[in-house]
């Protein structure tokens, strides 16, 4: 028997979390797990709550709820013998799309009566904030902290953001240095992607995998306004990394240097950061359970 732990967001998915412990009663397999639920009732609580069930030596503990949920339990599992499953139901969803997590929660579940234990990286920020799916910074950086500010959640208010923001964010002056590399530009934006998408299919780095001890940067440069319907589309399809404007990096470790402090993101959640930022990729420390 498997011990497994549901770390619930109930606000989530606009209050879908709060139905989540009657499937997980009618569809999750009793024959192969001892359960647990409980709900997060703060920010930071589902750290908290995760740390504690890996103190208990849960199996595996599963983030229910958005991409913030999901950072929070993964921090707390991450370079333990405990795995993290996701049950998505936030807005983006990105490493969940990665593993193929079903979107509904019912199928998510089911998915989890046949699951099976592997290994992954993830990514750690200035030696303290761990990372799961992507980081970044510029332009995607200014969008998460404007999303956050949005009093409705969900791909509509995501589009309005990106689209309102595009005509106030202005490029700004990039260092990059890695093991392998030195570059400078003036970008729109900088991706370090241990998975392969923001969320929502959106697939920043098509190539990235997810256990291989490297990061994939993607730089977008300064681009014309005309270029912008060609992005999405590449965006969307996969193709983003074949946009003359892109330059792609692989690397293990990197130092990024700006002109002046600004947001910075992980995981789609925006912070604060100052002009030099440091990205590593700590290798196939993160059990997953799917």
């Amino acid at each position: 028997m498997l011990k497994i732990a549901f770390i619930i967001n109930p606000i989530s998915g606009k209050g879908k979390g709060n139905l989540v412990p009657k499937l997980i009663e009618k569809y999750l397999d009793k024959s192969r797990f001892n359960s647990e639920i409980v709900f997060t009732q703060y920010g930071g609580h589902g750290k908290e709550l995760a740390s504690s069930f890996v103190q208990q030596n849960y199996d595996i503990v599963v983030a229910v709820g958005g991409d913030g949920t999901m950072n929070e339990v993964a921090s707390s599992v991450a370079n333990t013998n405990t795995a993290l499953a996701i049950i998505p139901l936030g807005s983006g969803n990105g490493l969940a799309r990665f593993h193929g997590y079903s979107l509904n929660p019912k199928k998510a579940i089911q998915q989890l009566n046949q699951g099976k234990f592997y290994t992954s990286d993830y990514g750690v920020i200035d030696g303290n904030q761990d990372f799961f799916c992507t980081c970044g910074i510029g332009y995607d950086a200014f969008v998460s902290q404007r999303f956050a500010e949005q009093s409705s959640r969900g791909l509509k208010t995501y589009l309005k953001v990106i689209f309102e923001s595009f005509f106030s964010y202005k490029p700004l002056f990039y260092k990059l240095s890695g093991d392998k590399f030195n570059c400078e530009e003036k970008a729109f934006l900088i991706t370090f992607a241990n998975a392969n998408q923001w969320g929502n299919n959106a697939y920043v780095d098509p190539d990235a995998v997810i256990d291989d001890g490297l990061m994939e940067i993607s730089i977008l440069t300064e681009f014309p306004k005309w270029e912008i319907p060609i992005l999405v589309y590449q965006l969307f399809t996969k193709k983003i990394n074949k946009n003359p404007y892109v330059k792609t990096y692989q690397t293990n470790s990197v130092t990024v240097s700006r002109e002046e402090s600004g947001p910075f993101h992980f995981d789609g959640e925006s912070f604060p950061k100052g002009k030099e930022i440091k990205i590593e990729i700590i290798h196939n420390k993160l059990k997953i359970f799917k």
